[in-house]
């Protein structure tokens, strides 16, 4: 079974950057497109970016182009997700996902992800 790790989150002043990572264990990264989605509290998880199983990019939310990026070492089994020029509308729990299948899909459910990982808190303040 797949198990999906996240860290890196913590505090950031706006402006600042941070890189998250997502580490999976019980499986083979490389196989998946992995996902990063964003919760504050008393909403629901939005999604933030997604990377193929061949590495290409997607972006599931306009207010993060230009700013964050993500990226896929396999031979770590890690996702990265690289966030600069971090604003003050950035801070939430960060979760990366995936549904198992090679390819991103924006317009999916998440209800259609099988695995995720527990989340890091990303705060941005001055």
């Amino acid at each position: 079974q797949v198990q999906l790790v996240e860290s890196g989150g913590g505090l950031v002043q706006p402006g600042g950057s941070l890189r998250l990572s997502c580490a999976a264990s019980g499986g083979f990264l490389h196989n998946y497109a992995i996902s990063w989605f964003r919760q504050v509290p008393g909403k629901g998880r939005e999604g933030v970016l997604c990377i193929s199983k061949h590495g290409d990019a997607t972006a599931f939310s306009d207010s993060v182009k230009g700013r964050f990026t993500i990226s896929r070492d396999n031979s770590k089994n890690t996702v990265y997700l690289q966030m600069s020029n971090l604003k003050l509308e950035d801070p939430a729990v960060y979760y990366c996902a995936t549904d198992l299948g090679p390819f991103c899909f924006p317009q999916a459910s998440t209800d259609e992800y099988d695995y995720w990982g527990r989340g890091t808190q990303v705060t941005v303040s001055s």
